[in-house]
This record gives C-alpha cells, structure tokens and sequence, in this order.
C-alpha cells in the first residue's frame, strides 16, 4: 500500500503538521481511516523526510475541517495537482484577507470554497 505524497516543501516552511497516527489519534479513528482519506483524496499528505504528515490546518479539534476535502475535490477536479492545491490553500490571500485553509475555519469559508469553484473551471 502506497500513499501519494507531496514534497514538504509544497507548504510553507514553519506549517505545523501531524503525523498519521497524530491524526488518528486526533479525530479518534484507526490509522488506517486515516489512510483511507488519503487514498479516497479527502486530505493531502505531505513527505517530511522519512515520515508521512498532514498539514495541522486541515483539523478541527477532534475531526477534518469539513470544508478541506470539498476544496480539495474542487480543485483536482479541475486539473490541479496536489502541489498547486497546497499552494492555493497555503498561500496568503490579501482579498480574502489570509491563507485560504485558515478561512475555511471561520465564516468565510463559502468564500473560499466559491474562489476554488471559479478557479477550477
């Protein structure tokens, strides 16, 4: 079993990730669910040396931020690859104002998931 990664450079260099069994433990599932979001491209993993991680942005307190795999989906629908997708979220927008994946914790989170709709097709 294989796990699609991006290079952990794809995120900015100080970005807090968890591990996938930090994430697991996290929103209370086996690693292998974890897994399974990663495989079914709900969530983006990043390679940080020898480890597998997640970007900490895409959680809320104990489950996924319920708006990152629409995004997501969004966007590889739209022929983004993973890279340009984290760069997107990842990315300080001055109109928004922030990082895209930080809005989607608030109320403007319609307007991102709006943005990355018109920026797919």
């Amino acid at each position: 079993m294989s796990i699609q990664t991006s290079p952990r450079d794809a995120l900015p260099e100080h970005e807090p990730l968890l591990l996938l069994e930090d994430a697991a433990e996290r929103i209370g599932v086996p690693v292998t669910r974890v897994i399974d979001l990663l495989q079914e491209h709900k969530l983006i993993a990043v390679r940080d040396g020898s480890a597998v991680a997640l970007p900490e942005a895409f959680f809320n307190r104990a489950k996924v931020n319920k708006f990152v795999p629409g995004v997501i989906a969004l966007l590889a629908d739209g022929g983004y690859q993973d890279e340009e997708i984290l760069g997107y979220l990842f990315t300080e927008d001055d109109s928004l104002p922030g990082r895209p994946v930080d809005a989607l914790h608030g109320h403007r989170a319609r307007e991102v998931m709006r943005r990355a709709q018109a920026m797919a097709f």
